[in-house]
């Protein structure tokens, strides 16, 4: 039978909400400013993609539904991290958005300054978080290793189980190759390093504290790459089709930017067949773990069907 996505979606929200009012600073610890804006920014909507993700592997590679605070914690440090590069990439200095998640983005409210305060100690407190799960300490190290060369400019890639890219590295190509003639090449490295890394190692982080075996930790790796670059192509479409309050954010960005994009290199329509073929490829990896893999296809799945 295949899982109601709906129902994971909201499951796995609420088990990561919950993580985070117990992991977050309350509005009155001070100094006040910097964690109101911190919780303004992870309080303000989300799918909670990538903590659902990493919640589904660890029970997905357990084979069971039962789930202890240390998964819900890891996915509350996943969340942290995506939250932390929204505010920054929203700052004047690089996409310069006033809307995120349906809400003025947290330099609108706050001012720039906080803004990035409030981000960069999002990016702690996600590895304080992390280096205090309970869980065996050789996970700890894996998760660690894994989740800082995600959000890297892509330094360490020759080192044995990194990933060949970062997330600032992609934010990196990303800004410069605005105005440039985009090739298919630099548009793929700046979808899988950009979008792709966090998504990925949130797939593996789940795996690794489930303490998953090595050819367990590659499939996984196989399966995050396929559906997060299947999602930012996704993304890329939805930007130049949808308005800007099905989006929850300010729609026709990429293009008012003349960002290098999926859809401007390949069409929409060959662009959502690639991400079809990628979710194919995405099951194929996981196709050992039969029944228990289900709720992870069916979160890849709805990465390409979503509408915002």
């Amino acid at each position: 039978m295949t899982p109601d996505v709906q129902l994971l979606l909201k499951s796995g929200a609420a088990l990561t909400d919950q993580a985070l009012e117990r992991l977050l600073p309350s509005p009155d610890t001070s100094p006040h400013s910097i964690h109101r804006a911190m919780r303004h920014s992870t309080f303000a909507g989300g799918k909670r993609l990538r903590p659902i993700l990493s919640i589904e592997a660890t029970r997905m590679v357990l084979g069971s539904q039962k789930l202890d605070a240390a998964a819900a914690e890891l996915g509350a440090a996943l969340e942290m991290i995506h939250t932390y590069s929204l505010i920054h990439d929203d700052l004047p200095a690089l996409d310069n958005d006033d809307l995120r998640r349906g809400q003025p983005t947290c330099h609108v409210v706050f001012g720039e300054a906080t803004a990035i305060l409030a981000g960069d100690a999002l990016q702690t407190l996600a590895f304080q978080t992390i280096s205090r799960l309970s869980c065996p300490p050789a996970a700890t190290v894996a998760i660690l290793a894994a989740v800082s060369d995600a959000i890297s400019t892509g330094v360490g890639a020759d080192l044995p189980g990194s990933l060949p890219y970062g997330m600032i590295g992609g934010q990196v190509m990303d800004i410069e190759s605005e105005g440039v003639k985009a090739s298919a090449e630099l548009v793929e490295r700046i979808h899988r390093s950009k979008t792709g890394a966090l998504i990925t190692v949130s797939v593996v982080a789940g795996g690794h504290l489930a303490s998953a075996s090595e050819d367990t930790i590659t499939r996984l790796r196989t399966f995050g790459e396929k559906a997060g670059l299947a999602f930012q192509i996704v993304d890329d479409v939805l930007d130049m089709t949808q308005d800007s309050a099905q989006l929850g954010k300010t729609a026709g960005k990429d293009t008012a930017s003349d960002k290098a994009t999926w859809p401007s290199i390949f069409g929409i329509d060959q662009s959502l067949h690639d991400a079809n073929e990628l979710i194919a490829d995405a099951f194929a990896a996981l196709e050992p773990f039969g029944a228990a893999a289900a709720p992870l296809k069916s979160l890849a799945l709805y990465l390409t069907t979503r509408k915002n």
